[in-house]
């Protein structure tokens, strides 16, 4: 049983499970670089950064205009229809879901972020969006929005895959 099935076990949830997990971190693991909110709420870093996955670097990007041609992309990891019951974690700023080994969040109005399910610090499915920044159930690595290692744990970095929406779809892809 792992230390977040075992919160939820004796009845944690929400943000008391979510503190009760990142309580458990090394002294020097403790450190957080908060993302800036300006007054409109949008959050910086910009929309467009850079993510490094393995020997490459792709960028990030969520594109929102409504005449993005989504019929376009190419590799094709996974398709979300933004107007259904099951994407409504999304609906929200800091929501997300992870769905086919991948976790999507929306990390301001319009942005999202997409990231493999699973960590590089041990090969489990237990990265969830907590806030700003990716982070593992099973032993607190923690990542920031372009996947590299905010924590010894997180040292070996995360997979961070390309997203495009035009509102009502949103599409990741490699």
């Amino acid at each position: 049983m792992t230390r977040y099935d075992f919160l939820k076990s004796i009845g944690f949830t929400g943000a008391a499970l979510m503190a009760a997990l990142t309580s458990c971190v090394h002294e020097g693991d403790s450190v957080v670089n908060a993302l800036t909110l300006t007054p409109t709420g949008a959050v910086t870093p910009p929309v467009t950064t850079t993510a490094s996955s393995g020997s490459t670097t792709q960028p990030v990007t969520s594109t929102t205009s409504s005449s993005t041609d989504l019929s376009t992309i190419t590799n094709r990891l996974l398709t979300i229809d933004l107007t259904s019951s099951t994407a409504s974690a999304l609906k929200s700023i800091g929501g997300y879901l992870a769905q086919s080994g991948i976790v999507v969040a929306q990390v301001s109005a319009g942005t999202y972020v997409a990231v493999t399910q699973t960590c590089s610090h041990e090969p489990k499915k237990a990265i969830i969006f907590n806030k700003t920044e990716f982070y593992c159930t099973q032993h607190g690595a923690r990542f920031d929005l372009t996947g590299k290692g905010k924590n010894s744990f997180g040292s070996r970095g995360l997979t961070v895959y390309k997203v495009a929406t035009d509102g009502k779809t949103l599409v990741v892809y490699s």
